[in-house]
């Protein structure tokens, strides 16, 4: 009978935590700035690409971008714990068209995580992952998918001289923690469609196929971090 009731006093705090992390999740991307615009998270966008090539550690990401399907840039990813942890931001995916070597309009996402255990604490980093098969690339035109489920993702190369033999990864994931390599693992993450701020961005609601692929949309406000791409991609 104690037994017993001991284990439903601990259901109900598990399920109670599980409740808490869900909302705490949810309102991670919000709590990176209530304000943030489209153009803005694009703009920063532009800023995160071009923090990370000043980087020497990010080598690799830099000479490599050409052999990429896209990239997926969070300016601000968030991670916080107390008891739970979580992390959670927004983000643009940019896909190269392997013909002409232009890369697409951007399409917006949220992603986020939770986690538990005994810990404290919060800090803020700067990710971009690269797609590299084309099964990480159709991940991306669902709804929402999970980051080592639905597609496969682990550390990118970094490091003066990085050979990355034997990448069969998906998705890399490559951050920054002030100015400097955090090796974040992005492993069970979920990565959902932002229809709002897709929808705020080009005047309708869109699919991420149709900004990706179909190309049934334009927003000019984009031109400067699609050249920024497409200039790092000659090495330029």
């Amino acid at each position: 009978m104690i037994r017993s009731k001991k284990v439903k006093l601990v259901f109900r705090f598990v399920v109670c935590l599980s409740v808490a992390a869900v909302f705490f999740l949810s309102a991670l991307p919000a709590g990176a700035g209530e304000d943030l615009k489209p153009q803005i998270l694009v703009d920063q966008a532009l800023v995160t690409l071009n923090n990370f090539v000043k980087q020497p550690d990010m080598e690799w990401f830099t000479n490599h971008l050409k052999d990429s399907k896209g990239v997926f840039i969070v300016p601000q990813l968030l991670k916080a714990g107390f008891i739970f942890g979580g992390s959670g931001g927004r983000g643009v995916v940019l896909i190269r068209d392997a013909k002409t070597g232009q890369w697409s309009q951007p399409a917006f996402y949220s992603i986020g995580s939770v986690s538990f255990g005994l810990q404290i604490g919060a800090e803020s980093s700067q990710v971009i992952m690269q797609i590299r098969t084309q099964r990480g690339l159709e991940s991306l035109y669902g709804t929402s998918f999970k980051l080592g489920g639905d597609s496969s993702v682990a550390l990118g190369p970094v490091g003066a001289g990085a050979a990355g033999k034997g990448v069969t990864a998906d998705l890399l994931s490559f951050s920054l923690a002030q100015g400097a390599y955090a090796g974040l693992s992005l492993d069970g993450s979920v990565a959902k469609v932002n229809d709002d701020f897709n929808k705020d961005y080009y005047g309708k609601s869109v699919r991420p196929i149709d900004i990706l692929v179909k190309k049934d949309v334009n927003n000019p406000g984009s031109a400067n971090l699609r050249k920024a791409l497409a200039k790092l991609e000659k090495g330029k």
